[in-house]
């Protein structure tokens, strides 16, 4: 493997455990706990007690704590404030894990062309990343204890966007070039990635209303299957992207869609597959798409138990990333020699 084959596919994994903790730091309700943002300067936690009562001290006059959590000491602050650290702590680990060698590769021509600015586009991104989950943050620390589920879908869907270009470009230097298959079956790839894509934002709505833990029955929702009793809004566009419990149906409803035309594409795929790269790459498809519907289910029979849905979340950054590998396989992409 190529050393920048090595790193892309690092930075690849280090942006999956991060989305993992970002969803304990979610779940654990620890994200509202560090009330400032210092990119630079705030990578030291509190060191005494007087400082850990100072932030504490700002803690308490966030929405978060006057409505939920002022039954809250020191100690009780402590934990949530941890895993809400961490996550910032892991962003600055990830920036920094990739521009070292970045620039060792730049200095050594190692990146070059094509190569050097898309991996100029990942480190942008990423530091993108950084400004809009503090932009998250903010929502929740005006008038309501908890983030707007637009920011939480546009943070999660960045992570997951820069996980994709990460991986995109590692194959790119890692694996022969494939033969390219028929246009058909690459659109219909692709539509299949829209369509993961479109199932990871429902999910940030999910997390970001609570309607994960409105029904806990499966297949049913509360005894139900048509959308009826669940689109209580006027209007269809204000059920989807307000009512809790619209959004709980509409997900399960596409998971169903995914599944089926899911499965039977990556079936197909494997039956005909020009090579064995091809064909591997459609068993993982199906069996990720497989895997992300049952943990989705047991997360939501179980009452979304963290480390159930920590599992779903980091299944589903698996899954896209089996999607993007599938694409990239379909197009025939490989072998850059912009990178080496």
């Amino acid at each position: 493997m190529r050393p920048v084959g090595r790193w892309l596919l690092a930075m690849w994994a280090m942006v999956w455990v991060m989305v993992g903790i970002g969803g304990i730091t979610r779940l654990t309700g620890s994200g509202l706990s560090m009330v400032e943002w210092h990119p630079l300067m705030g990578a030291l936690p509190p060191l005494t007690e007087a400082e850990w009562l100072e932030v504490f001290g700002r803690y308490k006059q966030s929405p978060q704590y006057l409505t939920v959590n002022h039954w809250m000491g020191l100690s009780d602050f402590k934990r949530i404030f941890f895993w809400e650290y961490v996550h910032r702590l892991f962003g600055r680990l990830i920036g920094l894990a990739f521009f070292a060698p970045f620039a060792y590769f730049v200095f050594r021509r190692r990146l070059r062309g094509g190569g050097l600015w898309k991996a100029v586009l990942a480190f942008a991104l990423g530091g993108g990343q950084g400004l809009l989950g503090w932009y998250m943050v903010q929502s929740g620390l005006v008038d309501q204890p908890r983030v707007s589920h637009f920011r939480l879908a546009a943070h999660l869907g960045l992570a997951f966007a820069v996980g994709a270009w990460l991986l995109w470009m590692a194959l790119d230097v890692l694996l022969a070039r494939e033969t390219r298959a028929a246009p058909g079956r690459i659109v219909a790839g692709w539509l299949l990635c829209v369509g993961v894509a479109l199932q990871v934002i429902g999910g940030a709505f999910m997390a970001g209303t609570g309607a994960g833990r409105l029904a806990s029955t499966f297949p049913d929702m509360n005894g139900g299957f048509s959308p009826g009793p669940f689109f209580r809004f006027d209007g269809l566009v204000e059920n989807l992207l307000h009512n809790p419990l619209a959004i709980h149906w509409t997900h399960r409803a596409f998971a169903w869609v995914l599944l089926g035309l899911g499965t039977v594409l990556a079936a197909s795929s494997a039956r005909h597959a020009s090579s064995g790269s091809l064909r591997v790459t459609s068993f993982l498809l199906g069996g990720a798409l497989s895997l992300q519907f049952a943990l989705g289910a047991v997360t939501a029979m179980w009452h979304v138990a963290v480390p159930l849905a920590v599992a779903h979340q980091l299944c589903g950054y698996l899954l896209w990333s089996a999607t993007i590998v599938y694409c990239h396989r379909l197009a025939g992409r490989g072998s850059n020699t912009a990178a080496g």
